[in-house]
């Protein structure tokens, strides 16, 4: 599921409330063609002309959003911008082509309470860290003061905040829905009080989760660099003495019992990868059989080919279904010549991005 990094997002506003009063908050809301950052990505401008995240990786489209992001913060007027990246901008970015992308450009106050952005991650923010998704609706038409709304459409189909009146609320809620369906990010016009109004719809959801099945060689890297992706972790053995505090200092949690136990247990859905590297098929076949069952974003199964082989065949001849078994990558990773753990662990976490 590609979403904005919640973690990055957070970690910056907390950092901003530290140092500034006001910041101009840049989103990427709207791209066509091809464009070297989506829907969601963000630039924070501060009044001390500090600068955060970016939203097309450096060139003359940052240097475009820094400076009409000044002219907001001396406004306090948001605006919407269209930027097209020509044939240079995107050589320089490593593209073949250009794209076009709208940009969002609006001024957040962090010092005292009554922010519409900062009250909706607010919001956002503890859905998440609940294990939950959540939508905020922006709108990109209208006067000045519209272009300052929130609205937070939850999970659970609850709501905070507003885009003025309920008929406009509860179509918005509607295609958020919508939006939690299709796991993506994107900039929609609905029909709302008798004419076509232009929303933004930023999907945002629990971190990555990562659930490794054994706590041998491959699994260290594996939690290390989930770690550095800003990825939750879990690590599962039956074997005590390999799922240890000391081998694994980093992992959010170390469950250790039967492996087909543990996998019943947890929760798969869009954000969750999982990788088995218990390297045997006792433990292997109850850990895959629950996990086909279930919808994780990605499952990676540790051994060479003939040997994925034969375990893949053992479970149809089970009664797996083949559109099941086409979902397992094995070898696990993409195929970089990765001989070490580490080369495993960064070949494996690529090809699950």
């Amino acid at each position: 599921m590609k979403q904005p990094d919640l973690r990055e997002t957070f970690e910056q506003l907390d950092e901003l409330k530290a140092r500034e009063r006001r910041v101009a908050m840049a989103t990427l809301v709207c791209t066509k063609g091809t464009t070297p950052k989506k829907e969601g990505a963000k630039m924070w401008v501060g009044e001390d002309g500090r600068i955060r995240g970016s939203v097309t990786i450096g060139g003359c489209g940052d240097a475009r959003v820094i400076a009409e992001s000044e002219d907001v913060l001396r406004s306090a007027a948001p605006r919407v911008i269209s930027m097209s990246l020509g044939d240079e901008d995107a050589w320089d970015l490593g593209l073949t082509c250009g794209g076009t992308v709208d940009v969002l450009i609006e001024p957040v106050q962090l010092d005292g309470g009554g922010d519409a952005v900062v009250e909706a991650y607010a919001a956002i923010r503890a859905e998440a860290e609940a294990g939950r998704r959540a939508v905020a609706v922006v709108p990109l038409d209208g006067a000045a003061a519209a272009l300052t709304r929130r609205l937070v459409v939850r999970e659970d189909g609850t709501m905070t905040g507003t885009l003025g009146n309920r008929g406009r609320d509860a179509v918005a809620a509607d295609r958020a829905r919508d939006v939690m369906r299709r796991a993506t990010s994107r900039t929609a016009t609905v029909q709302a009080d008798g004419r076509a109004v232009t929303l933004f719809f930023e999907l945002h959801g629990p971190a990555t989760t990562l659930v490794i099945f054994g706590a041998g060689h491959v699994a260290m890297p594996l939690v290390r660099f989930a770690g550095a992706l800003g990825w939750k972790t879990i690590i599962a053995d039956a074997r005590e003495r390999y799922a240890t505090r000391d081998r694994f200092p980093d992992a959010d949690e170390i469950r250790i019992g039967t492996l087909g136990d543990i996998a019943a247990q947890l929760r798969y859905d869009a954000s969750t990868v999982v990788v088995i590297v218990a390297h045997d098929y006792k433990f292997e076949i109850p850990v895959l059989r629950t996990v086909l069952a279930r919808q994780p974003a990605y499952i990676g199964l540790l051994g060479n080919r003939r040997r994925g082989q034969a375990l893949l065949d053992f479970l149809a001849a089970d009664g797996v279904p083949p559109r099941d078994l086409e979902r397992v990558h094995v070898p696990v990773g993409l195929d970089i010549g990765a001989q070490t753990a580490a080369e495993i662990a960064l070949a494996a976490l690529a090809e699950a991005i």
